[in-house]
């Protein structure tokens, strides 16, 4: 079969189009056609060298975190899923491939209103986002502050606070236009990073009590905003990383407003935990999703053979929801 492989650390040029062997499932697997695989900042960072998939290391490192496409087969041990079915689903790595397998627990069907880009771009972001939410035990009434409203989790997380009640998002980007675009999904105020203190924005927007939750992906020097944005008691999750991972320790904040800090990332978990993160979602977004309530947004799409040029695309933060690889 065809897949992208990393062939070393480095730029865009490590990327390869090779053929190499078709993965083989299990009797609790599901062997699928892959359709459509879209990137995500991780698969960049696997590019560069600093995110190797986790367990033993694969004979061909071939990247992608999530994918959507039709069942060839189905593992004796399955039940639900046929040959045929449109499913879409979380991986550790090698979605970018024209095969893959996949616990049969970690698979969902594609809604019939969702093409395969826009499946192929749903499983990382969406679920990610959705289970940040609960890990912060967001309720009807609260207010979030999302950051990166323009990014693939971004967008997601908008959408899903307005599902799961939140009176208020605010939410940053880099531009005017992304934060249009993000309001037409549901963002309440929105805060250019370039020209304004978002936490200033946040404490505004909210009569200086602060929000609720903050849903930030870039840390690094967010961190000191994010704690002075916070209401009392007051819950915040780190996603990503995309700003570094030192900041200045303000633990007098923490402390006299009785904060919540956590940290959550999808891919290192055990299948248990990526399992029921999966059914939480699928009970209480995807049927949002498949109303059109919650819209899959997809940027561009690339080829599976224009990998690198996706990758720089990516790279140039110029995308407003996802970049996804055409693969079938």
């Amino acid at each position: 079969m065809k897949a992208i492989v990393i062939s070393r650390p480095g730029g865009t040029e490590v990327l390869e189009l090779r053929d190499v062997p078709a993965p083989e499932g299990g009797p609790e697997d599901l062997v699928v056609a892959v359709r459509a695989a879209a990137l995500n900042r991780a698969d960049v960072i696997q590019r560069q060298g600093g995110y190797p998939q986790p367990g033993p290391k694969p004979p061909f490192e071939v990247p992608g975190l999530e994918f959507a496409g039709e069942v060839v087969s189905v593992g004796e041990r399955v039940e639900g899923f046929s040959p045929g079915d449109r499913v879409m689903g979380l991986l550790a790595g090698g979605a970018q491939a024209e095969r893959v397998v996949i616990h049969h627990r970690l698979a969902m069907k594609v809604p019939a209103n969702l093409s395969w880009q826009a499946a192929g771009a749903l499983p990382e972001v969406y679920i990610t986002a959705h289970d940040a939410l609960r890990q912060c035990d967001l309720v009807a009434g609260e207010s979030v502050l999302v950051h990166a409203v323009g990014s693939g989790v971004g967008v997601a997380a908008v959408q899903i606070a307005k599902v799961m009640g939140a009176a208020l998002v605010v939410g940053t980007a880099g531009s005017a236009a992304k934060l249009e675009r993000a309001k037409a999904l549901g963002l309440d105020v929105g805060v250019d990073y370039h020209a304004e203190d978002f936490a200033a924005a946040a404490l505004a927007a909210t009569g200086g009590r602060g929000v609720d939750v903050v849903l930030d992906v870039v840390a690094g020097d967010y961190w000191e905003r994010n704690l002075r944005a916070l209401a009392l008691k007051g819950r915040m999750v780190l996603v990503g990383l995309m700003g570094g991972t030192n900041a200045p320790a303000s633990l007098g904040t923490i402390v006299m407003k009785r904060l919540q800090v956590r940290g959550t990332t999808l891919r290192a978990r055990p299948l248990e935990e990526k399992a029921l993160a999966t059914r939480a979602f699928e009970k209480s977004v995807l049927p949002h999703v498949a109303s059109g309530r919650v819209q899959v947004v997809v940027d561009r799409v690339f080829p599976l053979a224009e990998v690198a040029e996706a990758h720089r695309y990516l790279e140039s933060n110029a995308n407003f929801g996802k970049v996804v690889l055409e693969v079938g």
